[in-house]
């Protein structure tokens, strides 16, 4: 089922309730602007404005705040944490950094269009470092010794990047993966 959004819940109750905004306002002491703005969806109300548009409206607030189902939210931050740490197994099982993300984004891509746009990045961003990690082993040959500080470097930005990542998806649901070669496209 659709989770229906604040304005869309004030229109319904305003309308069930058979008031034009003038009435809400002077019902509730919610300026007529605002509640136009509420409906419109250009502004966010405050909990004190919703409170008193329910008290208006003669109903309890959980009917215009939308509220998320808890238990999805849990699942949805383990399942990110899961995406955006597994990459570390590469550490441990060659080419696991980018085998096991793959698996899992495969898994995962059809049941939410986060895990995609998530996995679809971890995916990219770790052959990419890869691909990084080979062209600086190959330097050897030309530029023995250099190679060492070029490799040094590409691990390190590889795990402090995953780091930040996943602190962010776990924030903030948001991620950024420099310099990461587009290999799987979006759909």
């Amino acid at each position: 089922m659709k989770q229906q959004s604040i304005r869309e819940n004030l229109l319904y109750h305003r309308k069930l309730k058979g008031f034009t905004q003038d009435q809400l306002s002077e019902k509730t002491t919610v300026g007529v602007r605002t509640i136009q703005r509420i409906e419109k969806g250009d502004v966010q109300p405050h909990l004190q404005t919703v409170k008193l548009l329910a008290l208006g409206l003669d109903i309890e607030v959980d009917d215009l705040i939308p509220l998320d189902n808890p238990k999805e939210e849990v699942i949805e931050r383990k399942w990110m944490l899961l995406l955006h740490a597994i990459p570390f197994l590469g550490l441990i099982i060659p080419f696991g950094n980018i085998l096991f993300p793959l698996f899992l984004w495969i898994h995962k891509a059809n049941d939410n269009k986060t895990y995609d746009n998530h996995g679809r990045a971890i995916v990219n961003f770790h052959c990419s470092l890869n691909l990084y990690l080979i062209v600086s082993l190959l330097l050897f040959f030309p530029f023995p010794g250099l190679n060492f500080f070029l490799t040094g470097a590409v691990v390190l930005f590889g795990i402090t990047t995953t780091i930040v990542n996943i602190l962010s998806a776990l924030s903030s649901g948001t991620f950024k993966y420099p310099f990461s070669i587009s290999f799987l496209k979006k759909k």
